[in-house]
């Protein structure tokens, strides 16, 4: 693969996984706003991150097959379309249920960007090269929390938050334009692939019998989860805990997201002389850490602004060197349903992600401690599935080899 060819590639990649977070980091510093307007309160306005989240988990799911049949790139048009018109739906809103539904709307079409990249991935790159494609398209993914929200903030001051889903429309629409005319598909057609329910649910039962996809998605999961909780509960606890104006946060926001965007890249360099399934496990057990002081730290009051940028940093960084390790080596095993396998991963770190998102409205009590128990409790438990789980394969095998040395003995007899 030509050098140039090769870096068109991924940062278009990139700027379809970016689709997502860059929807959901840019429209944050105008949640006061946001409530404010449509006559509610932040909490409320949190759900239209919980239903984002759901949205772009059903909505891997339905795109998951649609990619393996068609190819990758006609379901990928339908979903970017879908994405524009719920953007107008967002700006048009006269209610926050309304732009609920909206922001379900639009997550149902940017997942499809989400789906795609990671199974282009997967059919572009071996598994030690995936790790590091991974660590790049997240460099891209990672100017989303650096620029959304601080435009976002700036938007909302100047003119409004409406015209946050404007932009969005825009960068999107522009996004779909590249992608007709310099994206090239990865996977013809296969028109004897199925889409009977029947089948589309035999083929994720399968992806579901690969022990590895399991460890790796489920642990993975849930660093994300910690992640999404951070995202939700962030505008709250800096800007009406600790005081902080909307153009600050989007400071902050990308401060703390800078931390991520470091630990990726310091991971595709780690990668040349160590493994993925070596990085992961101590990536988890420092962001457990780094969780579990922060829910001490806020349960007490022990945390200013600047040690919870800190701890927030170190949570971040540590998501920066699980995800690329842990796409990776969840998508290894699978060849022909790499859409179906990109579409369960994805659709299950964002259910975790929607579930850790309301947990932090549902705890919501006006201090910072609901953000660091749901911080903390989703750290642990991702420690917990991969240790667990790799307990359980090293088992396995164990147990297989003795059975096999045992048939050999009598065998020999």
């Amino acid at each position: 693969m030509k050098g140039n060819n090769k870096f068109l590639k991924i940062l278009l990649l990139g700027l379809l996984s970016a689709i997502g977070p860059f929807s959901i980091d840019m429209y944050l510093p105008g949640f006061p706003n946001i409530a404010k307007e449509l006559h509610t309160d932040v909490s409320n306005v949190s759900l239209t991150l919980s239903s984002f989240f759901i949205g772009i988990s059903a909505g891997q799911l339905l795109y998951g097959p649609l990619l393996d049949k068609y190819g990758r790139k006609k379901p990928l048009y339908f979903g970017l379309s879908l994405y524009i018109l719920a953007s107008l739906g967002c700006a048009m809103s006269a209610s926050v249920n309304m732009l609920i539904i909206f922001r379900f709307l639009q997550a149902l079409g940017g997942c499809a960007g989400m789906v795609a990249s990671r199974a282009m991935v997967r059919d572009l790159f071996d598994v030690k090269e995936s790790a590091k494609v991974f660590s790049l398209l997240m460099l891209v993914i990672g100017v989303s929390p650096l620029l959304a929200p601080t435009i976002g903030g700036y938007v909302t001051a100047a003119i409004g938050w409406r015209y946050v889903f404007i932009i969005l429309l825009g960068i999107v629409l522009i996004i779909l334009l590249l992608c007709i005319f310099l994206l090239p598909e990865s996977k013809q057609p296969a028109p004897d692939y199925s889409l009977a329910p029947a089948a589309i649910l035999k083929r994720f039962a399968d992806v579901f019998k690969q022990p590895q996809f399991v460890i790796y998605t489920f642990a993975s999961a849930f660093t994300a989860a910690g992640l999404y909780a951070y995202v939700a509960g962030s505008p709250h606890v800096f800007m009406e805990v600790f005081g902080a104006s909307d153009t600050l946060y989007g400071w902050i926001f990308a401060m703390i997201a800078g931390a991520l965007i470091v630990a990726t890249q310091i991971n595709a360099q780690i990668l040349r002389v160590t493994s993925s399934e070596k990085i992961i496990p101590r990536a988890i057990f420092f962001q457990t850490c780094a969780g579990i002081l922060l829910f001490v730290g806020f349960a007490y009051s022990w945390w200013g602004m600047t040690s919870s940028i800190i701890l927030c940093s170190i949570f971040l960084a540590c998501q920066g060197f699980t995800f690329p390790n842990a796409s990776a080596l969840a998508l290894a095993p699978f060849e022909q349903n790499a859409g179906s396998a990109s579409a369960l991963l994805g659709c299950i770190q964002m259910a975790t992600g929607a579930f850790s998102s309301a947990m932090v409205s549902v705890f919501h009590d006006k201090t910072a401690t609901p953000l660091g128990l749901v911080m903390g409790f989703c750290a642990i438990i991702a420690l917990s599935i991969l240790l667990t789980g790799k307990g359980i394969v090293r088992y396995r095998a164990r147990k297989a080899e003795v059975e096999k040395s045992t048939v050999d003995m009598i065998t020999e007899l």
